[in-house]
């Protein structure tokens, strides 16, 4: 295992996967868990399934955490088991009590996957791949490849780097952050913190998509959720915050290829003919 994989597999062990006091995971500070971007946050969860088959034997979820949410529950509803593999001892054990004997739990890579070919009639990773470095992440992409079988499709999330939305925001934020007296310190409250310190990340740009995954298989870019945490908790306030996001949400419907690529993350769509 390489030093990167470790230290990714140490602190989900360790830090990420551990439940704290008031319920939640350490690793839901990556998201806003506020009231008024509920709504929001739950669609976009739910546009998994505008990239899968609803139906079949065994579901792959790649990266799977412990199944952190309700929504990603219903990803393999329509499946008979759902086979969780991540590289974290503690994301399975967690995953376990979440989707009991719904489940069955694997120790591995997501380069490297375990399994036969044609093995799964569907697959979802979920911000699980930009844990690698990047010079790996085409092996995942081709592994999720090898192991579903023909005609079935894989459903993934994961971020770009440094997309135009966010481009756009940063001046902005700047600009709040001196208007409001507000220092680049962090808050304690985590769920307040803009940039919490985590594991490592690589992520990637459309164009390096197209280039070294498109020309290897069929993918199709969807809109997943094109605000970031960092821009939500900054421009969505608890008064008209809901119908702003209603409002992002419908543009991201009515304009997907233009979200898809330059908003924060997208929906890899893979399709094995």
């Amino acid at each position: 295992m390489t030093d990167t994989k470790q230290k990714v597999r140490e602190f989900y062990d360790e830090i990420g996967w551990q439940q704290e006091e008031n319920g939640h995971y350490q690793n839901a500070r990556y998201e806003d868990l506020r009231p008024v971007s509920r709504e929001y946050i739950h669609k976009t969860r739910l546009r998994v399934m505008n990239g899968l088959i609803p139906s079949g034997r065994f579901l792959l979820d790649a990266g799977s955490g412990p199944v952190q949410y309700e929504e990603y529950k219903t990803y393999s509803a329509g499946y008979e088991r759902r086979v969780c593999l991540d590289i974290s001892i503690q994301a399975l054990r967690e995953a376990r009590n979440r989707i009991g004997s719904h489940g069955l739990f694997v120790v591995g890579d997501l380069a490297n996957l375990p399994f036969k070919n044609d093995a799964f009639d569907g697959a979802v990773s979920m911000h699980a791949i930009h844990h690698l470095a990047l010079p790996e992440h085409p092996r995942a992409y081709a592994e999720i490849h090898r192991v579903l079988a023909p005609g079935r499709t894989a459903a993934i999330v994961n971020g770009w780097h440094n997309p135009l939305l966010i481009r756009m925001a940063e001046p902005l934020i700047g600009l709040m952050r001196r208007m409001s007296g507000r220092s680049e310190k962090k808050k304690k409250e985590w769920l307040n913190e803009e940039d919490p310190a985590g594991t490592f990340v690589q992520k990637m740009t459309p164009e390096w998509l197209k280039r070294e995954i498109g020309s290897q298989m069929t993918i199709e870019i969807k809109p997943w959720r094109s605000l970031s945490t960092r821009i939500m908790r900054w421009f969505v306030r608890p008064f008209g915050g809901r119908t702003f996001l209603r409002f992002v949400f419908w543009l991201e419907d009515s304009f997907p290829k233009f979200f898809a690529e330059n908003g924060q993350y997208p929906l890899i769509v893979i399709r094995k003919s």
